[in-house]
């Protein structure tokens, strides 16, 4: 995990253009970023198309450390294949990351990891 935050948020291209020309002049004065994702939606819709209810207890669970796919399932007492399609769709929305581990004398199994600490949501409508 090498950021700290992600920020998911509604916003304009010219509030996203803001952000940049800010960070744009920290740099010019030779100050730090933090090292942050942004993801940002314009429209409140599409937000909540990504983020619905069970991705977000997905993402609650999923944020305490790398488990297998099977576990997370287990734990929040959903089926296996629902559990599969949330996570590809968070890890496309750049929320969540995969990969495959060696099971000895079993093949492999998939494993999932949070991008971050910190998830922060922000919605204005």
């Amino acid at each position: 995990m090498n950021t700290s935050k992600v920020r998911i948020a509604t916003g304009s291209a010219e509030e996203f253009f803001d952000r940049v020309r800010s960070h744009a002049a920290k740099l010019d004065r030779g100050q730090a970023i933090a090292p942050t994702i942004s993801i940002t939606f314009e429209d409140p819709l599409e937000l909540l198309n990504v983020l619905t209810a069970e991705r977000v207890r997905l993402l609650r669970r999923a944020k305490s450390g790398s488990q297998p796919i099977t576990e997370l399932a287990t734990g929040l007492k959903r089926d296996l294949r629902a559990v599969s399609r949330d996570v590809v769709r968070l890890e496309k929305a750049g929320l969540l990351r995969t990969s495959y581990r060696v099971n000895p004398g079993h093949g492999r199994y998939k494993v999932v990891e949070p991008v971050a600490r910190e998830y922060n949501l922000t919605a204005n409508l």
